[in-house]
């Protein structure tokens, strides 16, 4: 098992702080907070980090970003987590979101990770989006969860997890070179 299925620590109407973690060997998935914004803004604004998504972003764009993975939770009671070490450092994120309902595929559920320049390479994104997925799986209860890349950002594929997970199967669609489904 990647992870505890999620074990509950703090009421948000009590304390202002999310209702989740989500336990792994080496990382803690948890949801997010307002004093997230500044490390999540750094993370957006690296330029390594967001080659294969067009460059970097403002802080508003950013922060836009955040507030859409807030409510993901607060509406669905899962999101991106943000991805902390053991030692509370931020790592990135990885998670389950749902579409927009104007997606080209469709209405569905996307797990999607993205990771700070010095936790590239160490398996956290593997680790994390695995955890992330039993969840959504196990609790929530999907019975499917997709995942897809841009054909330029085939490093993300091949280098960070998307073939880790045993795929139910992958095929083209229009824009999007990758599609995988996961399935429960």
């Amino acid at each position: 098992m990647p992870g505890n299925v999620g074990t509950p620590v703090h009421d948000r109407a009590e304390t202002g702080l999310a209702l989740m973690v989500i336990d792994t060997p080496r990382t803690r998935l948890r949801c997010w907070q307002e004093a997230d914004q500044e490390t999540f803004a750094a993370m957006n604004g690296h330029p390594d980090v967001m080659l294969d998504l067009g460059g970097p972003i403002s802080r508003a764009m950013s922060d836009a970003k955040l507030d859409r993975y807030m409510a993901a939770f607060d509406r669905h009671s899962f999101c991106r987590w943000a991805i902390e070490n053991r030692d509370g450092e931020f790592l990135g994120y990885a998670g389950v979101m749902p579409s927009d309902e104007n997606h080209p595929l469709g209405l569905h559920f996307e797990i999607g990770w993205w990771l700070m320049r010095n936790a590239w390479g160490r398996g956290y994104a593997t680790e994390a989006a695995g955890a992330a997925l039993h969840d959504a799986f196990a609790r929530v209860g999907l019975s499917e969860v997709v995942s897809y890349t841009a054909s330029d950002n085939l490093r993300k594929a091949s280098e960070s997890g998307m073939g880790w997970f045993g795929w139910a199967g992958q095929r083209e669609i229009r824009s999007l070179s990758r599609k995988i489904a996961f399935k429960r």
